[in-house]
């Protein structure tokens, strides 16, 4: 066991900073970027200003409630994605999470490692019982990765995203605590 809980082997996660308006938003400014198509949308630009107000809401409101976004940093700190949580119903025990990784870090474990974290946070630590995801049924990584990482596919919704002039499914998995500890076995103190 690490003694930081948010740092794992391969990543660590932080708070987002007003700092990381630069790498948070990185696919606004970088007209090379195809990170858009692993979201809803292909989004208008947004100014500066306007992230910075969006960054600055963000960091306001995480005290609020067990949503929260994190940067998810390499060994030698530099910003590769962020993962939030969000939906999060503590009566029921329920949350959902979004994970954005940068192309030149697809494929080193990040994404996997940085989930696994919030997972056991979530479960052992707040007690939530059940995390959902949903993924675009064009995103074969991510599909891939929740299917790796122990997920159960509990259902598909056709057609509910456009872009790229197609249409395509999201598809939901979701993970019970007792799953996520199948997978990740608890150490003692």
């Amino acid at each position: 066991m690490t003694s930081n809980y948010w740092v794992g082997k391969k990543i660590r996660l932080r708070a987002v900073e007003l700092k990381d308006i630069d790498s948070f938003f990185k696919a606004s400014f970088d007209a090379d970027t195809d990170l858009d198509r692993f979201c809803d949308e292909i989004h208008f630009p947004q100014s500066k200003e306007k992230m910075r107000e969006r960054l600055e809401n963000i960091i306001k409101s995480e005290s609020q409630s067990d949503e929260f976004w994190w940067i998810i940093e390499d060994i030698n700190g530099n910003a590769v994605g962020n993962i939030n949580t969000f939906e999060c119903n503590r009566r029921i025990g329920t949350f959902r999470y979004g994970i954005g990784l940068e192309k030149p870090y697809w494929g080193n474990g990040y994404a996997k490692e940085a989930i696994k974290i919030v997972l056991r946070y979530y479960f052992r630590e707040l007690r939530y019982q059940k995390v959902n995801a949903y993924v675009y049924s064009f995103n074969q990584r991510s599909l891939k990765l929740h299917e790796s990482l122990g997920f159960q596919q509990e259902g598909r919704l056709r057609r509910m995203v456009y872009t790229n002039g197609k249409f395509y499914d999201e598809i939901y998995y979701g993970m019970t605590c007792e799953e996520f500890d199948a997978i990740d076995i608890p150490k003692d103190l």
